[in-house]
């Protein structure tokens, strides 16, 4: 008997049938069993630039799609991203695993560790310039459960586009790269889209230019529907460049603001969310989500007849970080009321807008619960019925009994390690901001690193009280030396958390312009060499110790994407040594003393000069 004829006499018995990895045919009652999932992924989009997070002093921009989805789910106010910039938090997204864990803490690394610039005090740890190949991603997880699985967009879970591994290395079917209407211009203020068919940006009927990026995504959903699928759209708004190819939409945000067009030398310099081509890119990404959903809801669905695709799809709607407050000279937005913006640690460089709808969840819902990026993962398994791998680990927690049952309930978050209601989170950035944080309930830390031998500060504040009843979200107030032992005991407790993930942490720059601690004590480098396959090191002890030795390493010097690595050296009285890793084109040494001072040797100079690292460093012969 064929596969045809089974089916049609299944059908007219009203029984479930199945052909090989395919799921039961639904009755009419009956949702199928793997929903659809859509992660909307924004770039640099802050918790006050979206319409329905209004608090205080209302915002200019108009969100009228991701207000709707708002309606339409769970808005979450107290939402947090992985991390302050965007490459560390999408790979944490992917892989459901803290930034520290990943050891990707920032956005460019894979490099020796070295100052910024010859004022730089600090030096930023190691870190790696890429998600690592062995990291289970979401993708990888649906696609053994027989999803499909599409990208669309930016990636940037490396330094490059072009960084191994690559979308379809970890998972996805499916993965175009673009720039979408968000390509750079040449001239902001004069080069617009028209209407004209030709134009690779026309001007849809709605004034909005043509986004590759969209239209990727929808083919992705549509090429796919016969299966349950999982879409990645990462778009490239609202990051800079700050412009915008729809004139209309900016001549729009010029009138509302008050501003005469065009304004003059085309500089905004003006505190607050005044900017008009930030508000027009605000409007767009509004327009492309709204385009998404649109799909979703007037597409009938495959796979459960009478019905549309919408009904059986989760969509997760979020940023990667906070608002990007200013760039060069140009003020972009303002997160107020909360503090700073992407790159800080503090409130406006973490969170985030996060909207959540789907089949199972209650529509206009606002929450107050603490919820993470990283939350994502273990989410979207237990919606697909999906498993981890053996072994594998996952950082964040499972949502779903929290969407499903109360989306108010902060009891109903389990901590995967405790087993506990989680009230807590942590965030460690060594590199740039050169902060960690810890967040307990309602108080959070932040724990600054400096050039003393105190190597850092703590400051504690209060930002709600029982939860949800707002204190003190702008940071303002530094509780540190008001109650200093609970300021200890979370930083005992951040300290804890961080060891356990193997966390790195800056170092003092011995070549410093300012004058340092024991910077006179700092040892020097007497000799060095290579004996077969062992390199060794000689220095001369001028009073601090050296405490720890690493050779940083790469096997592709001297080309464009050079990635480099660290192992530890052995170190014996004078000297330290290593064995050279197989393949090894260049390396250099990393000493450590009792001071926190690093000596890498040779000197590589500083990161905003050197590009490639293998020309300041020691080939192998």
């Amino acid at each position: 008997m064929s596969k045809f004829i089974l089916f049609a006499l299944l059908l007219s018995l009203n029984l479930p049938a199945t052909c090989g990895n395919q799921e039961p045919v639904p009755s009419d009652k009956e949702r199928p069993k793997k929903p659809n999932v859509v992660l909307i992924l924004t770039d640099d989009l802050g918790w006050q630039d979206v319409k329905c997070y209004d608090v205080d002093e209302p915002s200019p921009y108009e969100t009228p799609n991701i207000d709707r989805l708002a309606k339409e789910g769970v808005l979450f106010w107290q939402a947090y991203s992985p991390a302050t910039t965007c490459s560390p938090s999408r790979g944490a997204i992917l892989s459901g695993q803290h930034p520290v864990r990943l050891e990707r803490t920032s956005v460019r690394g894979g490099h020796p560790p070295l100052p910024f610039n010859h004022g730089s005090t600090l030096i930023s740890p190691w870190m790696r310039g890429a998600l690592d190949i062995s990291k289970v991603t979401i993708a990888e997880s649906l696609k053994s459960n027989g999803y499909k699985t599409g990208h669309s967009g930016k990636w940037h879970v490396g330094i490059a586009v072009t960084d191994y591994p690559e979308p379809k290395d970890q998972g996805f079917d499916f993965s175009k790269h673009g720039f979408g209407a968000h390509k750079r211009m040449k001239d902001r203020t004069t080069e617009f889209a028209t209407t004209d068919a030709s134009d690779p940006f026309t001007l849809d009927k709605d004034g909005f230019p043509f986004d590759d990026i969209t239209q990727d995504g929808i083919d992705f959903m549509d090429q796919n529907k016969k299966d349950p699928f999982f879409l990645f759209y990462a778009s490239r708004l609202v990051h800079t460049p700050i412009q915008t190819r729809s004139e209309a939409l900016l001549r729009k945000y010029y009138e509302k603001l008050g501003l005469e067009y065009p304004k003059k030398n085309d500089m905004w310099d003006e505190a607050g969310q005044k900017n008009a081509y930030y508000a027009a890119m605000v409007e767009m990404i509004d327009h492309y989500t709204g385009q998404l959903i649109t799909y979703l809801e007037e597409t009938e669905d495959p796979r459960w007849p009478g019905h549309m695709l919408i009904e059986n799809t989760y969509v997760i709607f979020t940023s990667d970080n906070g608002g990007m407050e200013q760039h060069t000279k140009e003020i972009i937005t303002d997160n107020y009321p909360l503090d700073k913006g992407k790159i800080n640690a503090k409130e406006g460089g973490t969170r985030v807008p996060l909207i959540i709808t789907g089949p199972t969840i209650a529509a206009n819902v606002e929450s107050n619960v603490m919820v993470n990026g990283v939350d994502f993962y273990p989410t979207i398994l237990s919606w697909t019925g999906s498993q981890k791998e053996k072994n594998q680990i996952l950082d964040g927690a499972d949502l779903s009994t929290l969407l499903d049952k109360d989306p108010t309930d902060a009891k109903l978050v389990i901590d995967t390690e405790t087993g506990a209601p989680r009230n807590t989170m942590m965030w460690h950035f060594p590199n740039s901001s050169m902060q960690s944080t810890l967040r307990i309930d309602g108080y959070k830390l932040v724990r600054q690193y400096t050039d003393t031998e105190e190597k850092a500060t703590l400051e504690l504040y209060q930002l709600y009280e029982n939860g949800s009843n707002r204190v003190d979200i702008e940071e303002s107030k530094n509780l540190a030396s008001q109650i200093p032992e609970k300021a200890k005991e979370m930083d005992r407790l951040l300290e804890e958390r961080l060891e356990k993930l193997n966390a790195r942490f800056p170092f003092l720059n011995p070549t410093s312009k300012k004058s340092l601690p024991n910077q006179s004590k700092i040892p020097t480098v007497l000799d060095h060499g290579k004996d077969g396959e062992k390199v060794w090191l000689q220095f001369k002890n001028n009073g601090a110790k050296v405490v720890k030795a690493e050779l940083i390493f790469t096997t592709n010097g001297g080309i464009k994407g050079e990635i480099w690595f660290p192992i530890d050296m052995t170190l014996s009285g004078d000297t330290v040594s290593a064995l050279l890793p197989k393949g090894t084109t260049h390396y250099v040494f990393n000493l450590v003393d009792e001071n926190n001072y690093l000596i890498g040797y040779p000197d590589a100079g500083y990161q905003k000069t050197t590009k490639v690292f293998a020309t300041k460093a020691i080939p192998v012969k």
